[in-house]
């Protein structure tokens, strides 16, 4: 059964940095296979993409809202995927998902993703 644990999350202040962490199990040597990606839900707003790593991790894509603030990157070695988030802004408080596609091309698209994580809460106080 596959599972996916979001996790790394907290209550910082505006300006600090954060690394969350998707820790994987199930896949076995498959996780390889999958796009990887992390969506955010912030209160009363709709699920939205963040950032996508390609399978082998050697393409990336962020939303424009992140660009050069949050980087994602995988490790196939340990099934783990992460999110490094530096100079964090009020407006990227969400809850934080990963999620994982079968897809073959890097999709920002809710629908294409097959599991998904519980979230993590990233909390940024002004």
């Amino acid at each position: 059964q596959v599972q996916l644990v979001d996790s790394g999350g907290g209550l910082v202040q505006v300006g600090d940095s954060l690394r969350l962490s998707c820790t994987t199990s199930g896949f076995g040597p498959t996780f390889s296979t999958y796009i990887m990606a992390w969506f955010r839900q912030a209160p009363g707003k709709e699920r939205e993409f963040v950032a996508a790593t390609s399978s082998s991790g050697s393409s990336a894509t962020h939303t424009g809202s992140v660009l050069g603030r949050f980087a994602i990157s995988r490790d196939n070695a340990k099934n783990t995927l992460y999110l490094e988030m530096s100079n964090l802004k009020p407006e990227d408080t969400a809850v934080y998902y990963c999620a994982a596609s079968r897809q073959l091309l890097l999709t920002r698209s809710r629908v294409d993703y097959d599991y998904w994580g519980q979230g993590t809460q990233v909390t940024v106080s002004s």
